[in-house]
């Protein structure tokens, strides 16, 4: 069985490791970059960003990252939302700043392609994205529950999200973490 159907969990699974400096940088000057630099965002992406609920911090920290599948944190069935968080804390593992998203989509713009060839789905997250977890700002199920990264047909995209809290995420569905 290869590495996206193994039973392993985390630290013992396959992670993507990174380090992402974060802060320093207003909402407004984050969006500057994210458009000099070709990043496309969704209308729930920048409903996050409208948010006075979303703040950024005025100091630059390096934050350590692990991207993982939620099969690794234990469940190759899936699992809700409110449990996936609960077993990476378990795990030694954190939610992010909600500002780790447009920090990570800068320093990753060659994410591979998820898009060509790949089904969509519905109420699922799209092949070859990366959700960052981190708090939700507001518990409407209509309001953004995060942003997720993706590239389609060659162009990097920082997307908002919404789901509720009965969201079920496949076993394949990859998350971003902070490491403690």
């Amino acid at each position: 069985m290869g590495p996206a159907g193994s039973t392993a969990i985390y630290p013992a699974c396959p992670v993507i490791a990174r380090t992402v400096q974060i802060g320093g940088q207003t909402k407004a000057r984050l969006l500057e970059r994210l458009a000099s630099s070709g990043v496309e965002i969704n209308g729930l992406g920048r409903v996050l960003f409208a948010s006075d609920k979303f703040i950024t911090s005025d100091l630059r920290t390096l934050l350590t990252t692990a991207e993982l599948s939620v099969r690794h944190l234990g469940f190759p069935q899936g699992a809700a939302t409110s449990d996936v968080y609960a077993s990476a804390a378990r795990l030694g593992l954190r939610l992010c700043p909600l500002e780790l998203g447009p920090h990570l989509r800068l320093q990753f713009l060659d994410q591979p392609e998820g898009f060509l060839g790949q089904p969509v789905w519905q109420d699922r997250a799209p092949a070859g994205s990366v959700t960052v977890a981190s708090e939700t700002l507001c518990d409407d199920d209509e309001f953004p529950k995060g942003f997720y990264l993706r590239r389609i047909n060659g162009t990097p995209w920082l997307r908002g999200y919404r789901c509720g809290r009965e969201h079920i995420w496949d076993p394949e569905d990859r998350f971003v973490f902070g490491v403690l």
